[in-house]
C-alpha cells in the first residue's frame, strides 16, 4: 500500500478519473446520494489516496482553512473495503498532512451520523445537533490537535456549523 498526495493541479487524468472513480462507486452506487459530488472545493484542495496494486482503496480530500470552514478540513472519505484499517489509515494520513504542511491546530469535518463512532476513535467530538446535508444525517465534528475541546466544546447542541 502507497499514500499518495497531491493538489488538484498535480493530479494526471487517470488520477482523477480514480477518485471519480471511488467517489462515485461509494456514495452514489452504494449509499444512494444523488448529488453533484464533484464541486469547486476539488480544485482548491489536496487529494490523498491510499492504492495498491488494484488501483484507489481509500480516498479523502484535504481542505486548507478557509475554503469550507474557518479552519482546515477531511471530506469525502471512503474506502473501498470496511473494517480492514484502510479508512483508519488514510484519516490518520491527512491528519496529519493537515498537522505538519498547513500547521493546524484544529480539523472540522461534517461527518455522516453513521460514521461517529469511526471519527470517535480518531478523537474527534460532535460540536452540532444532527442536520441535513444532501439528504444524509450529518453531525459538525471537530479534532482539536492540540489536546484541549473547552473552545468548541460550547457549541454542542448549538446546530451551528461552526
Amino acid at each position: 500500500m502507497e499514500i499518495v498526495v497531491k493538489h488538484f493541479n498535480d493530479l494526471t487524468v487517470d488520477e482523477l478519473y480514480e477518485i471519480c472513480k471511488i467517489r462515485i462507486e461509494i456514495f452514489t452506487l452504494e449509499q444512494g446520494i444523488y448529488v453533484q459530488d464533484l464541486d469547486d472545493v476539488d480544485k482548491s484542495v489536496y487529494h490523498m489516496y491510499l492504492k495498491d496494486e488494484d488501483g484507489i482503496q481509500a480516498y479523502v480530500r484535504i481542505i486548507p482553512r478557509g475554503v469550507v470552514y474557518e479552519g482546515a478540513s477531511i471530506g469525502r472519505v471512503v474506502s473501498r473495503k470496511r473494517k480492514c484499517g484502510y479508512g483508519t489509515e488514510i484519516m490518520k494520513g491527512a491528519i496529519s498532512f493537515i498537522r505538519e504542511e498547513f500547521g493546524e491546530s484544529r480539523i472540522d469535518i461534517s461527518a455522516q451520523v453513521q460514521a461517529r463512532r469511526f471519527y470517535d476513535l480518531l478523537g474527534f467530538v460532535q460540536t452540532s445537533d444532527v442536520y441535513d446535508e444532501c439528504g444524509v444525517p450529518h453531525i459538525h465534528m471537530v479534532l482539536d490537535l492540540d489536546g484541549g475541546l473547552s473552545a468548541v466544546s460550547d457549541h454542542v447542541g448549538t446546530n451551528s456549523r461552526i
